[in-house]
């Protein structure tokens, strides 16, 4: 599909969706398709072999760009987003390929968006509470707080202020995207989001949650359970991206001192944990401690491997 034909899709003319996928199954691709009846669809695959949209078997309405190599998050929703903005969109939600929104979700967000527009103008995104079975249900909105955060419960109709939300799920202000800047290429993934609500709330935006909408969203890998509480669990490559981007984000003078404080009383509980409690132990502490190094020596974007 074409760039220009962006503009046939049905529904609001004006909401956009982007969806970054990564090795996707058949459910992805099922549930992508199903955006094509809200909006312009965008699907980025990051997926390092290339395949075509219609050998993924996706709605001939969705706009397919297929990276051929994990180029990140971060860079999947500049793509995706650049695509809207060139469409005239101006809202776009965001999807991780795994998220199951409901048809609640997709309707009322960009509403919202336009709604709180009007009455307040400075919004950088809205987005839902996120709801995870395997950690314990609906998580809390976040405020950052001297060594600890400050958990917000997404109760009552009132939209809530607050410092930052999940990329997944969120519905962004395309008005404002210029002004704020796209997402930082740079981190690739994990604290992507955090980093642009950061730099929004920077600038005067605001960043809103609304907590009578609920998204379906499995935060990393199944959770270890640590002295009965669950925690979220990933990867050894992704520890590394974890502390090697919390490193990278202390060291930035705009992040505010209440974020860096509970990332620094975090970093040795991440370490006993992914240590003591992941199979196989010796590799997440590995991968964790070449992150902080590198966070510390600027290596940034994706990890060189070879």
């Amino acid at each position: 599909m074409s760039m220009g034909d962006l503009g046939s899709s049905p529904g609001d003319a004006a909401n956009g969706i982007v969806v970054v996928f990564y090795r996707p199954d058949a459910a992805c691709v099922r549930r992508a398709n199903r955006y094509a009846d809200f909006g312009r669809c965008v699907v980025v695959d990051n997926t390092e072999r290339v395949q075509s949209a219609e050998q993924l078997g996706l709605d001939d309405r969705i706009v397919y760009v297929a990276n051929g190599a994990n180029r990140g998050i971060a860079t999947g929703i500049n793509q995706g987003v650049e695509l809207l903005l060139k469409a005239g969109c101006s809202s776009a939600l965001i999807f991780d390929q795994d998220s199951e929104p409901s048809t609640q979700l997709l309707e009322a967000l960009p509403q919202l968006l336009k709604e709180e527009q009007r009455q307040r103008g400075r919004i950088a995104l809205i987005g839902p509470a996120y709801e995870d079975a395997r950690l314990g249900g609906v998580a809390p909105f976040v405020r950052f707080g001297y060594l600890k955060l400050q958990r917000v419960a997404p109760v009552g109709t009132q939209l809530l202020e607050i410092d930052f939300l999940i990329s997944s799920g969120s519905c962004i202000n395309l008005a404002v995207w210029r002004d704020i800047g796209p997402m930082d290429d740079a981190l690739f993934i994990d604290f992507v989001d955090l980093e642009w609500c950061v730099r929004a709330r920077s600038k005067g935006y605001a960043v809103l949650g609304a907590p009578g909408l609920r998204l379906a969203h499995e935060l990393g890998g199944e959770p270890v359970r640590v002295f009965g509480r669950q925690y979220p669990s990933h990867s050894p490559l992704r520890h590394y991206y974890l502390f090697r981007n919390a490193v990278a984000l202390i060291k930035r003078s705009y992040i505010p001192w209440t974020w860096k404080s509970t990332e620094l009383v975090k970093f040795p509980f991440r370490l006993a944990i992914y240590g003591l409690f992941l199979q196989p132990r010796l590799s997440h502490l590995r991968m964790a401690s070449v992150g902080i190094w590198h966070g510390l020596t600027n290596r940034m974007g994706p990890l060189d491997r070879t």
